[in-house]
């Protein structure tokens, strides 16, 4: 017998979320992830001059700004032929590695862990610890990240001026030079949040934590360890959180932070038969057919895609559109950038294990271990006095695209311009991805996948089990639907 249960709205997950689950003999036989909630950001923007992006762009989402703005910025200087200058790259390596760490630092202390201190884990050995560390409001991590993390984005009022909804990212580098004297302000901030990840966190140098090169070096390092990080590993352990929410293993990433010759985390493909191959964009495509917008005869590529809102469309069920990347079903997000980059602990995580809850959070934290050190390096490479930005003219007609990884996973923004004026812009979120419907081939989305085969013990309509997997993926729900 097939019952069904519904999900939602779920807590700490930013927006509107809802899942479908039809159980079928204590198991989750098929889900469905409607995002509830249409935005018309799209919509929007056409008409308006290609500069008012930076304007409009960075209110998408309250949590990840930044990236909204580094990928308008990227395609408008594209479309400008702009190539910034070695401070301006560097201001916006800094600007966005910030946003990016404290969501990764923010998604593990005040969204995930608290998961383990319900009342369903009483009886865990590690529990009282669980819920004296990590309970909502009165565990003990909570007053210690928030402000680890108050501290640390001090950075963003130094490079941006504000957060969120900054307009220093420009198309030609930032608007925001930093003096000398705020150049050693920055490294002492950032010095400082490198002392909170290695005692409170790691219980180690970030350096050791990059090293670790396999999951049996993991287990071996994390003995004896009091930091949260092992913390965690002693849980998934325990839970067996690796054998749960394993999607597509196929792992998308545009590349991460610009360098001079490129990203300094690789783009491209991971998965299938040819392991990492180059991405081609010309690939991605939009497939409309379960999702609330009118569609075209076929799946389209954002560059000439349409969000128009068709609310009683028959058989669709969110207003999530399913991005597919030559006809395939990707997941993207900390775990497929260090995949396609190449690191050897997240190669052998999914090698044994695919992707799952436990080597989503691994990710997460291997990144904040990999990225502070080339914040250190950025903000050592400014050069007070020089120039951060460049400027040039718009033309009247451009085809372009922004390509950047926000903290969630790859984040494109399409533009198209006519006759001076913004004639089309299409986005495609991280979570889009992830949490994407199915498609007209009825292949479900990276979340349906990987909440099938999920046990639902009778009478239980909100399995923490499934919500390990959903706040796995760090979902932004607003940034989903436009």
């Amino acid at each position: 017998m097939t019952r069904r249960i519904v999900m939602g709205p779920f807590n700490r997950v930013e927006g509107d979320l809802e899942v479908t689950l039809d159980i079928a003999d204590g198991r989750v036989g098929e889900a469905r992830v409607n995002s509830p909630l249409y935005r018309g950001f799209e919509q929007i923007l056409q008409g308006k001059a290609p500069a008012d992006a930076l304007v409009f762009v960075p209110r998408i989402c309250g949590i990840c700004s930044v990236a909204q703005s580094a990928a308008a910025a990227q395609a408008l200087g594209q479309a400008m032929g702009l190539t910034p200058p070695p401070n301006g790259r560097h201001a916006g390596n800094l600007t966005l590695a910030a946003e990016n760490l404290a969501d990764h630092l923010t998604h593990f202390y005040l969204f995930f862990m608290p998961d383990f201190a319900r009342a369903a884990y009483r009886g865990r050995p590690w529990f009282a610890d669980a819920e004296a560390r990590f309970k909502a409001i009165s565990g003990s991590a909570g007053n210690e990240v928030l402000a680890a993390r108050a501290e640390f984005m001090r950075t963003m009022g130094m490079l941006a001026g504000k957060w969120p909804h900054t307009l220093s990212l420009q198309p030609g580098g930032s608007s925001r030079p930093l003096q000398a004297s705020e150049k050693i302000r920055l490294f002492r901030i950032l010095r400082g949040f490198r002392v909170f990840l290695e005692r409170t966190l790691f219980g180690d140098r970030l350096e050791a934590v990059v090293a670790l090169d396999s999951i049996a070096a993991l287990d071996a390092w994390r003995q004896g360890r009091s930091g949260d990080f092992a913390h965690f590993l002693s849980i998934a352990d325990d839970l067996a959180l690796e054998q749960w929410g394993r999607a597509t293993d196929r792992f998308l990433s545009y590349g991460a932070y610009s360098s001079e010759d490129g990203r300094h985390f690789a783009g491209g493909v991971w998965g299938g038969p040819d392991r990492r191959r180059p991405l081609n964009p010309a690939d991605i495509r939009e497939d409309l057919q379960s999702a609330w917008y009118a569609e075209a005869e076929a799946p389209q590529s954002p560059q000439d895609g349409a969000t128009i809102p068709l609310a009683d469309k028959p058989g669709a069920y969110s207003w999530c559109k399913a991005p597919r990347l030559a006809g395939q079903v990707m997941e993207t997000g900390a775990l497929a950038r260090q995949v396609v980059d190449g690191h050897p602990l997240a190669r052998d995580l999914v090698a044994r294990g695919g992707g799952n809850v436990k080597s989503r959070v691994v990710a997460r934290l291997l990144e904040l271990a990999r990225v502070l050190p080339l914040m250190e390096q950025w903000a050592e490479a400014l050069e007070p006095g020089e120039p951060y930005c460049v400027y040039g003219e718009m033309p009247e007609e451009a085809e372009v695209s922004g390509l950047v990884e926000a903290a969630r996973g790859s984040l494109g923004h399409w533009l198209t311009v006519r006759r001076g004026r913004i004639h089309n812009y299409q986005i495609i979120a991280p979570t889009t991805w992830n949490f994407s419907p199915r498609d007209r081939e009825g292949q479900p989305g990276a979340l349906e996948q990987a909440l099938v085969g999920v046990p639902v013990a009778e009478g239980d309509d909100a399995p923490p089990l499934v919500q390990h997997i959903v706040r796995s993926f760090d979902p932004c729900m607003v940034c989903t639907v436009h």
